[in-house]
């Protein structure tokens, strides 16, 4: 291998070692919150649900405004114009 070539290899796994470094201080990191979480009281199967119940919130709030948007196209007016007709809050 050419000079050239086995600094551009060293710079690869120099920067492969960073991105290591780095992925192990986020995976500390979360070990230490998770430690926090449960010593507060919170049990891991508690986070997963609230999780998984703001997933399926999210999922159900963005078929809803899609639907407001072809109602609105229909109707020929804003989505913001529906918003009071379905009692809903524009900052929700």
């Amino acid at each position: 291998p050419s000079p050239r070539s086995s600094q551009v290899d060293g710079a690869n796994e120099e920067a492969l070692g960073c991105k290591i470094e780095e992925l192990k201080q986020k995976d500390h990191a979360l070990d230490q919150e998770i430690a926090q979480l449960l010593s507060e009281g919170y049990s891991l199967e508690e986070l997963e649900k609230h999780i998984s119940l703001l997933h399926e919130y999210n999922d159900i709030k963005d078929a809803g405004q899609m639907l407001l948007g072809k109602l609105a196209v229909i109707r020929g007016v804003t989505t913001k114009q529906l918003y009071p007709e379905y009692d809903l809050e524009l900052n929700d």
